[in-house]
């Protein structure tokens, strides 16, 4: 007997390939059969006639590092069909933790979301999560900024021959311990410090143990291009496999360069040098607001960024330095505040600087800075700098596949602080109802792929992204028709509609549209 049992589906089998009638047999968390099962006797029977079949959506580009340890349920992100995350991006991983970056992290996780950081290695960490019983599957990436704030705090320099060594050493650890490849934050400080050279030593290491390596680039904006360059050299150089995280163009003046760097992508792959990028579907960026301050400010961590806000000679000098690239990104108007954990400011989560400012009588810098000292960083942003038709070139690019860059967010409790970017609930469901259905830029079929067999066979986890017997019965049924993301910017913390069942490893954590508080996930290890 089988258990489980779909019945009168039209399947997507995450290859491209055109949809087809069948059903499909699940038995001890695997595909058994698909065809014509009709008669087969099952624990479980669903009927999915009048919607789509298709393999679990895996987000390539997540940033729920720690999330399933707060909340099991990881609801904004499998209401979005989706049953795999990739963690440990944009240079930060909750793993390898030594030295700075270990007391960083107790203190952050446990003062925000009340997880403490009881690890140190990344086997230490997969445990911690295969302990917490998510709802979903997860595989990390080590990042190179965690690493590097491990051996050498937050400074500004060239490592020794030493510290690289050790550098190298833990990320091979890392590596052996199940980490999927290395990821840099190269806007984010410490990552920002480190040279091309450096990082190619280190891509060597992943190279050797057929790991990917995945960057936020030290440019999206004005020097977008050479950041491209300089992802393809190391990629060439080490001979890894390179992903550039959420490709894209910020600024009016910079709208149309994504032309270009698909145009290097493709040339790079014509040459043998295996590129790839990720995108997500919005015309607005997130991150920490201390990210628009220069690297220098951030030299020797935290408190040494704080005094340097503090003092007004070094803060008029900062102002000096970004206000011109600010307002070349967007201006203030369109940099929004999406959270923030002191009472007094929380009234101004989901506004824009502009209007903080105007609120507080301050120019929009002095407002930025002011938020930046009194949260001890702890405030995020949302810019709106992106153009709909370079978002529309990136995902109809061939190269392109689909990731959030957001996390597994909640309605309610500890996860559904703040103002967030609607990315966390609605990236998935949001490719197919805006860029199938309204704009028509790529095909149902083809938007699967980007979000299936294609990031599971880039990242590694080869029995996941295709239906086939014997692969693992990650699954997503959905009404072509309904299905919508739902979460705006105005409205953010709000679930898709259409997705009416969730498959994790055979069993259902989304039914008929709602959370069956079923804990099916998985913890990855690559091998």
């Amino acid at each position: 007997m089988l258990d489980l049992l779909i019945v009168n589906a039209m399947i997507i089998d995450g290859t491209s390939s055109p949809w087809f009638y069948g059903d499909i047999g699940v038995s001890n968390g695997k595909i058994w059969a698909v065809g014509n099962l009709k008669g087969r006797k099952a624990k479980k029977i669903i009927d999915a006639k009048g919607f789509f079949l298709c393999p679990g959506f895996i987000d390539i580009h997540s940033h729920s590092d720690f999330h399933p340890l707060a909340d099991y349920k990881c609801e904004s992100k499998v209401r979005q069909g989706v049953t795999t995350e990739i963690v440990g991006n944009c240079g930060y991983s909750l793993a390898p933790l030594l030295g700075e970056a270990l007391e960083e992290t107790k203190r952050s996780h446990f003062e925000l979301y009340g997880v403490e950081a009881g690890w140190q290695t990344v086997e230490e960490y997969l445990q911690a999560l295969e302990s917490s019983k998510p709802s979903i599957n997860y595989a990390t990436l080590v990042g190179h900024g965690t690493i590097r704030k491990s051996v050498m705090g937050y400074e500004k320099r060239d490592p020794t021959k030493d510290e690289l060594s050790q550098m190298k050493r833990l990320l091979d650890q890392a590596m052996k311990q199940g980490a999927f490849g290395m990821s840099t934050g190269l806007i984010y400080s410490p990552g920002s410090f480190a040279r091309t050279e450096e990082l190619i030593e280190l891509c060597e290491v992943v190279s050797k143990r057929n790991g990917i390596y995945t960057t936020h680039m030290r440019s999206e904006s004005e020097y977008l291009e050479q950041s491209v360059l300089e992802s393809i050299q190391i990629g060439e150089k080490s001979k890894v496999p390179v992903q550039i995280s959420h490709h894209k163009a910020c600024g009016k003046k910079y709208f149309g360069k994504v032309s270009k760097t698909l145009q290097m992508i493709e040339e790079a792959r014509l040459k043998g040098i295996d590129v790839t990028c990720d995108v997500y579907p919005y015309t607005a960026t997130a991150t920490d607001l201390d990210a628009i301050l220069p690297d220098w400010v951030h030299e020797g961590g935290l408190q040494k960024m704080l005094e340097r806000l503090k003092d007004r000679t070094i803060r008029e000098k900062i102002k000096e330095q970004i206000d011109p690239v600010q307002k070349a990104m967007s201006g203030y108007e369109n940099l929004y505040v999406t959270y923030t954990f002191t009472e007094k400011n929380k009234q101004f989560q989901g506004k824009s600087i502009a209007e903080i400012s105007k609120i507080l009588n301050k120019e929009p810098l002095d407002t930025a800075f002011d938020l930046i000292i009194e949260e001890r960083s702890k405030v995020g942003m949302m810019r709106f700098a992106m153009d709909e038709n370079d978002v529309k070139k990136v995902i109809s690019s061939p190269f392109s596949m689909i990731g959030s860059d957001g996390s597994a967010l909640s309605g309610e409790g500890v996860l559904s602080h703040g103002h967030p970017h609607p990315r966390n609930f609605g990236t998935f469901p949001r490719v197919i109802a805006r860029y199938v259905k309204e704009f028509k830029v790529i095909s149902l079929e083809q938007a699967i792929y980007k979000m299936t067999s294609l990031p599971a066979r880039r990242i590694g986890l080869l029995d996941r992204g295709i239906i086939r017997p014997t692969m693992a019965a990650d699954l997503v049924i959905f009404d072509f028709d309904r299905i919508q993301d739902l979460a705006t910017y105005e409205d953010p913390k709000k679930y898709p509609q259409g997705i009416v069942h969730v498959i994790v490893n055979g069993e259902p954590v989304i039914f008929e549209c709602e959370h069956t508080n079923v804990r099916a996930g998985k913890i990855f290890r690559k091998r």
